[in-house]
């Protein structure tokens, strides 16, 4: 079968009423979560993960992807109401789109967000279903030495992009090697890392860790800070563009997926940088540089595009390598590992009618967005008006009794007590929680395929530069540490 016809089987099966029902749910949840601050795709998803194990597969990914695409969507509204990013990539919107609002100007700013967001989506879900089946055709070639080299890429890309600096993400890391090396070794049957307690045998639950480093973490962190408040601004007229807003948003929408969707694409891509870049060149281009700095929808308009074409761009590397490039992609990673499913080049392969239902049900629940955003967007804004400490207070309850549905026992309870413990003590220090989630997952991985290379080759470890993708995959990984490393230098110089 070919693409189109895969594709059609998978909207086939996306728009039974089923799993029309849970792309709405998630992309409802997700618009919600993405308005509150502080309460992301990730820490909501993680909060999810243990509600949906009696789901199959294809519905709860579905619904995941629905929160993944609806915080995208809902991070703006903060942004542009609150001056308050509920993600980090929204950080930009906030820049002209709160000036917009404080100008009596919010409905014009929301609708370009909401449209630059549909628009952006639908064209990097294209994207992502021609470009996803060609890379991984192209990656069912890989042995053991080409994932090892794939796995020091994501070691080192996740550990300099997803955090403030090089040293502070490789500590992380580290964390998430060793979380992740607790319990017996499958080969050899000896206990590492479990001092003595045994329910530490079986190793640590993936899922308690990510509800612990992101939950737990999260509402710690907003107790020692306190709750506070901010004024909201109101949403007065309806959420609609003018002809001549329409006509200074739609190349901006346009260019900000041709950066978005690319950049979001590679291992070491993302949501932030494209955005960052998205606004640099509306500033360049526009015909209006006087309202740049006081409101100029283009200013929201294609950071905005750049934002959500990039999040279909990170499911590129997600599905095809199974390589996350950021904190929400490292947790719908726990979500497919949870069903006994990994990404990679198998997927496609092995489970093709559930990846391409997911894909299809990505273009269902970015129509399912717009509707919700445009009409709604009075009731998205009285979210912001919900105490911080109700969130925070159900954020507890829902991570202790998700905990106790993916365990059951006391000792899931302590463990994730303590490892929320650590989870505040990295916040506090500045360190990032993704790359710890992304060595939990893909370091047992990383050591399965190279004792498997070492094995082939009777201990020589040549094998590991053996052909010419795993000399480009480790010049990549140098490359970005590299580039990591010299970053500070070079803006310390620039500052100069």
């Amino acid at each position: 079968m070919n693409g189109w016809e895969l594709l059609l089987d998978g909207f086939a099966a996306a728009l039974t009423p089923g799993h029309l029902l849970w792309a709405l749910v998630g992309v409802t949840i997700g618009t919600a979560v993405g308005v509150l601050p502080g309460i992301g795709p990730a820490l909501t998803v993680a909060l999810l993960l243990p509600v949906t194990f009696r789901l199959d597969a294809s519905s709860a990914l579905i619904l995941f992807a629905g929160i993944y695409y609806g915080g995208m969507y809902g991070g703006s509204t903060t942004s542009i109401l609150l001056n308050t990013p509920g993600e980090s990539a929204s950080m930009v919107s906030a820049l002209e789109g709160h000036r917009m609002a404080r100008s009596g100007r919010a409905a014009a700013a929301l609708a370009t967000a909401a449209l630059g967001s549909f628009v952006a989506g639908t064209i990097g879900t294209i994207g992502l279903t021609f470009l996803a089946p060609v890379v991984a055709d192209f990656a069912t070639g890989f042995g053991p030495p080409e994932y090892v080299a794939l796995m020091a890429v994501a070691f080192v890309t996740v550990s300099a992009l997803l955090g403030p600096d090089l040293l502070k993400g490789i500590a992380s890391l580290v964390t998430g090697l060793a979380v992740g090396l607790v319990g017996i070794d499958s080969q050899t049957g000896a206990p590492r890392l479990v001092f003595g307690v045994d329910p530490l045998l079986d190793g640590i639950d993936v899922v308690i860790v990510v509800i612990a480093l992101f939950a737990l973490a999260e509402a710690f962190g907003h107790v020692l800070a306190g709750t506070g408040g901010s004024t909201v601004e109101p949403v007065r007229d309806r959420v609609v563009l003018s002809r001549a807003d329409l006509r200074r948003s739609w190349p901006a929408w346009l260019r900000g997926t041709a950066l978005g969707f690319p950049i979001g694409s590679l291992p070491a891509g993302g949501a932030e940088v494209p955005t960052f870049l998205s606004y640099s060149v509306e500033k360049k281009l526009t015909r209006h540089p006087e309202e740049f700095g006081h409101g100029a929808i283009e200013g929201v308009a294609g950071p905005e595009a750049a934002n959500n074409a990039a999040s279909a761009g990170v499911l590129v590397p997600l599905l095809t390598i199974g390589l996350p490039t950021s904190a929400t992609a490292a947790v719908m990673l726990t979500a497919f590992q949870s069903y006994g499913l990994q990404p990679g080049p198998q997927l496609f392969e092995e489970s093709g009618p559930l990846v391409w239902t997911l894909i299809a049900s990505l273009y269902v629940g970015n129509v399912m967005l717009l509707v919700l955003n445009l009409p709604l967007v009075r009731l998205w804004a009285r979210l912001l008006t919900i105490p911080a400490y109700g969130i925070y207070a159900g954020v507890l309850v829902f991570a202790a009794l998700g905990t106790w549905a993916a365990g059951g026992t006391t000792a899931d309870l302590l463990v994730l007590c303590g490892l929320g413990l650590l989870g505040l003590l990295m916040r506090q220090a500045g360190v990032p929680v993704a790359p710890a989630v992304v060595g939990l997952i893909l370091g047992p991985i990383a050591e399965q395929q190279l004792r498997r290379a070492l094995t082939l080759s009777e201990g020589d470890p040549a094998i590991l530069i053996s052909s010419p993708v795993t000399g480009v995959l480790w010049a990549v990984a140098a490359l970005a540490l590299a580039a990591a490393l010299l970053a500070p230098v070079l803006r310390r110089t620039r500052r100069e």
